[in-house]
């Protein structure tokens, strides 16, 4: 089993995501299930980006990727990211985000799920999602990663092919016991606030930030269920005072 994650810019607007959009989504959801997905979620919104993630049998994954970026199109606002898809790699434009980790088979699917966003395309986030990958890869607790962003065309099983110009990208790993969670996603988050002008927002905050930074929503989705880690983290942040 493997858990998938797509995320894209279907907003009408450069800085968040409307009620409007984020109810249609989410209506559309269950119809993953009939796919073939054996849970999903809209799991991040970041900006004015947002994330679809599934968990699914290696052999649906094709079709559980169709079907999300099925989903996203037919609630579009603007379609933005999804005319970068292409069927060759030639055609390949600035598109969709996309990751993928494995799920060991006697575990509960179990992940953290990362989705940044930019105003103005800022390259360095690209090194900003590495981090949180490269903090989270040979970790005890963590069974996968996904892969790091790099340069050149990628494909997306079931879907097709995107460029490299592509720029909210999306990190995952799946966890092997609950007791993980918060290891794996502090780690994750650390690396990833350790970068200049990097903030962490909680899911559904618009970029209200200045130009030439990033922002970064992380979310547990736990066997189904979704939790915004922003606002537990905001919490353990906190300095006592003596």
């Amino acid at each position: 089993m493997k858990i998938t994650s797509i995320g894209a810019d279907i907003s009408d607007n450069d800085t968040s995501c409307s009620m409007e959009l984020i109810r249609s989504l989410e209506a559309s959801i269950p119809g993953l299930l009939d796919a073939g997905a054996e849970g999903a979620a809209l799991t991040n919104i970041t900006g004015d980006d947002v994330v679809i993630s599934a968990f699914v049998p290696d052999d649906k994954l094709e079709t559980v990727n169709r079907a999300i970026v099925e989903i996203l199109r037919d609630s579009s606002e603007s379609l933005g990211d999804l005319e970068g898809i292409s069927d060759e790699p030639d055609g390949a434009g600035e598109g969709i985000s996309y990751a993928e980790a494995v799920i060991r088979q006697d575990r509960y699917p179990d992940a953290v799920i990362l989705a940044f966003d930019t105003y103005g395309g800022e390259d360095f986030v690209a090194d900003v999602a590495n981090s949180a990958i490269e903090a989270a890869r040979g970790m005890g607790g963590v069974t996968d990663v996904s892969d790091e962003i790099a340069p050149g065309v990628r494909e997306i099983p079931g879907v097709g092919y995107v460029s490299d110009k592509t720029d909210d990208p999306v990190v995952v790993a799946t966890i092997e016991d609950i007791e993980s969670v918060g290891v794996a996603a502090g780690a994750m988050i650390g690396a990833a606030l350790g970068h200049k002008n990097v903030y962490l927002v909680k899911r559904g905050s618009p970029s209200y930030v200045i130009p030439g930074s990033v922002i970064v929503s992380a979310t547990a989705f736990l066997n189904g269920n979704l939790i915004d880690l922003a606002v537990p983290f905001e919490e353990r942040t906190r300095i006592l005072r003596v």
